[in-house]
């Protein structure tokens, strides 16, 4: 069973304490800080990550986000903290862990001048694989990112896309128990990021251990079974995307848009209608139990919005109460 030493629990039972049993969890980690001088940019969380689950990383830019997917992939030591990975203490087998994960970057670091099957024999050989059984990884993960047609053409003739999915599929050659993913789908278009996303709900089924950043809400939700949301280096709400929503912000949202830029003066009227207001630099967003009527009170309350829209809640509704930034920040 995965246990870490006693004099790093802090006299904790932990597998009482956190529930599911150690041996379930891929990445165990208490009290992890990370420090660049005095500035600290993760700053004691706890976080478990589950075997065989996707488990989402999200908050602002600066939030802590990469500095903690550093240190649970074993590239950055935690400046303090207990942490195992896959059993294992990165402290001291670090390199074994290593070999049993796959990375994907927010950039692609292919090798554009090479052919595709070449970027996936030539990372193959990296574990050690012999050339026949370096081939046949590369054409299992060809035929996985849908990538046959492409595999004596150069990297960097591929699309945007394409290239994605063949750094995911480098990715994984190896047969990793765990794998990391930074922005898996930024800069690509809807339809190759669906494609994608049909990509890593594969790796699901086969029970394959993902950690996810992204600053696509609704990438968090149809991907990831739990998501922590960081902000200035702490965690500040950790569950499923369902109960984080109902947790967090009410049943329904109405936004309202107006021809000049809505101020506080504007918004005055309807704090009484919600439960929640923001001010947005283009908008201003009520969080509701009954969006029809509140439409109704706007209406009621002098104000006549250039567009009215209804919807249900989501995890963007959620991030944005809680970090009070907009996704581009």
């Amino acid at each position: 069973m995965t246990t870490i030493p006693h004099d790093q629990q802090g006299g904790r039972d932990l597998e009482t304490e956190f529930g599911p049993p150690l041996d379930d969890i891929a990445v165990l980690g208490r009290k992890l800080t990370k420090r660049f001088g005095e500035f600290a940019a993760v700053d004691a969380v706890d976080i478990d990550v589950y075997s065989g689950e996707c488990f989402g990383l999200l908050g602002p830019n600066g939030a802590g986000k990469s500095s903690t997917m550093r240190m649970l992939s074993c590239i950055s030591q935690p400046t303090s903290g207990a942490l195992t990975v896959l059993g294992r203490d990165p402290r001291r087998e670090a390199a074994r862990i290593r070999a049993q994960l796959g990375i994907v970057h927010q950039e692609n670091n292919l090798d554009l001048d090479i052919k595709v099957v070449e970027n996936l024999t030539t990372y193959a050989r990296y574990f050690g694989f012999s050339r026949p059984e370096c081939r046949q990884r590369a054409s299992e993960m060809l035929q996985f990112a849908q990538l046959e047609q492409k595999a004596r053409s150069k990297a960097g003739e591929l699309s945007g896309g394409m290239q994605r999915r063949l750094a995911i599929a480098r990715a994984l050659v190896n047969s990793p128990e765990m794998v990391f993913l930074d922005e898996p789908t930024t800069g690509l278009d809807p339809q190759m990021r669906h494609v994608v996303w049909q990509r890593l709900l594969e790796l699901k089924k086969r029970r394959t251990t993902l950690v996810v950043t992204t600053h696509y809400m609704e990438e968090a939700e149809q991907l990831c079974d739990r998501i922590v949301i960081m902000d200035h280096g702490h965690i500040v709400a950790e569950g499923t995307p369902q109960m984080l929503i109902k947790e967090n912000v009410s049943q329904e949202v109405v936004e309202l848009w107006f021809s000049d830029a809505p101020t506080d003066e504007t918004a005055a009227p309807l704090h009484a209608i919600s439960e929640q207001l923001d001010v947005l630099a283009d908008r201003i967003v009520l969080y509701v139990a009954n969006g029809e009527e509140a439409a109704k009170e706007v209406h009621r309350r002098g104000l006549w919005p250039t567009r009215l829209t209804i919807r249900r809640s989501t995890l963007e509704d959620v991030f944005l109460r809680l970090t009070g930034r907009t996704l581009a920040e």
